[in-house]
């Protein structure tokens, strides 16, 4: 005789009884938050050999979806970051912008840059990034390949027309301090980019 489903007693004959799976609900709005996020977010990173301002605008726009997400996130469901992920990556952020700061300093303190060098250094760092983008289309080598001429050219530039004359030795390494200095900071600030992106797109992953 077949055993009854649900019964405990042990039939000789086997039979298949229905089985109820409960499937995990998969939150496709989250997802779909995540990965647009993600996407995002890595532009921003990209953004930051152009000298612009792109882990901030990272944050940004991890605060605007934190401040909306009740939108589409079931009523007590955590938030997309956590204000204490919010935090820690405004915190890494600073800290992206001291490293590229200290960097330069130094590097123009080392080679003696004037005002007029490490004004055309930034400006140059600027120009040669994004027309380096422009012509060697690699993702990222391109940028800094062209950030670290830019620099260079910039430096030098500002070096020889500075009311001060100085002997052209002096000014080429004015010029390559400057584009060291800028060159350190700048790969210390993607890094921190990279890092902060990679912290708020786990932290939104659903699960």
């Amino acid at each position: 005789m077949p055993r009854q489903c649900g019964s405990l007693t042990q039939r000789n004959t086997e039979t298949t009884c229905p089985i109820s799976v409960t499937l995990p609900t998969v939150d496709w709005y989250a997802i779909a938050v995540v990965v647009v996020f993600a996407l995002m977010g890595l532009v921003c990173v990209l953004l930051i050999p152009l000298s612009l301002p792109g882990t901030w605008l990272l944050l940004g726009v991890a605060v605007f979806i934190e401040l909306v997400d009740s939108i589409w996130r079931p009523a007590g469901k955590p938030m997309t970051f956590g204000w204490p992920v919010l935090a820690s990556a405004t915190a890494l952020a600073g800290l992206g912008e001291v490293i590229e700061f200290a960097a330069g300093a130094l590097g123009a303190k080392w080679g003696g840059a004037t005002h007029r060098g490490v004004i055309g250094a930034i400006v140059g760092a600027i120009a040669g990034a994004i027309l380096f983008s422009l012509l060697v289309p690699i993702p990222l080598i391109g940028t800094l390949l062209g950030a670290l001429v830019g620099t260079f050219v910039g430096a030098l530039i500002g070096e020889v027309t500075a009311e001060k004359r100085r002997h052209p030795r002096e000014n080429v390494r004015a010029a390559i301090a400057a584009s060291i200095g800028r060159l350190a900071g700048t790969l210390g600030k993607l890094a921190i980019g990279a890092v902060v992106w990679v912290l708020l797109v786990r932290a939104a992953y659903p699960g």
